[in-house]
This record gives structure tokens, C-alpha cells and sequence, in this order.
């Protein structure tokens, strides 16, 4: 999968982790967001993930995604990087 539907499906796979970080726990969501963007897969189910029972149909959606990832433009994914490092580092959570 490559350009426009790339991207939507990354940015829809962020909105929806972001609204359920949201509803639950930040720092749950921070992690995994960090680790989705920096980490590999391994590193996702051994950390953040590692309480849940993950079955093989979103462990490929979580390749697929962790892919469209890997291959975004180097300046964009160290774009997405400052943004989470700005709300890691924000008081309120609030970049």
C-alpha cells in the first residue's frame, strides 16, 4: 500500500489510538505511540502491548501499519517524533 491510502491509514490508526488515549490512559498511549514510531513490532508486544492477547489478524495490522511507518519520509517521521517528545514533555499533556 503506498501513497494517499498510506497515509490515511496511518492517520487514522493515529486519530483512533490518540481518542483512546484519550478515554484512558496517556501514558499508555505515549508509549505505544513511541514505540510504534522508533521501536520495532517485537518491542510493541514486549512493552506496551504486552498485557493483551493480540491475535494473528492485528498482528498483521500492526506489521502493516508499523511499515507505512517505517517508510514515511525521513523528515516526516522526525516530525512526529518532536511532536511526541513536545507532549512528553508538556505539563498538562497539552502541546
Amino acid at each position: 500500500m503506498k501513497g494517499p491510502a498510506t497515509m490515511t491509514l496511518l492517520l487514522l490508526s493515529l486519530a483512533l489510538c490518540w481518542s483512546l488515549g484519550m478515554a484512558s490512559d496517556n501514558e499508555f498511549f505515549l508509549e505505544f505511540l513511541q514505540t510504534l514510531l522508533v521501536g520495532g513490532l517485537e518491542d510493541l508486544y514486549e512493552g506496551p502491548l504486552a498485557s493483551y492477547d493480540i491475535n494473528p489478524d492485528c498482528k498483521a495490522a500492526m506489521s502493516e501499519l508499523k511499515s507505512c511507518i517505517d517508510n514515511l519520509a525521513p523528515m516526516h517521521k522526525a516530525e512526529l517524533v518532536k511532536l511526541l517528545v513536545a507532549v512528553l514533555d508538556s505539563p498538562g499533556g497539552e502541546a
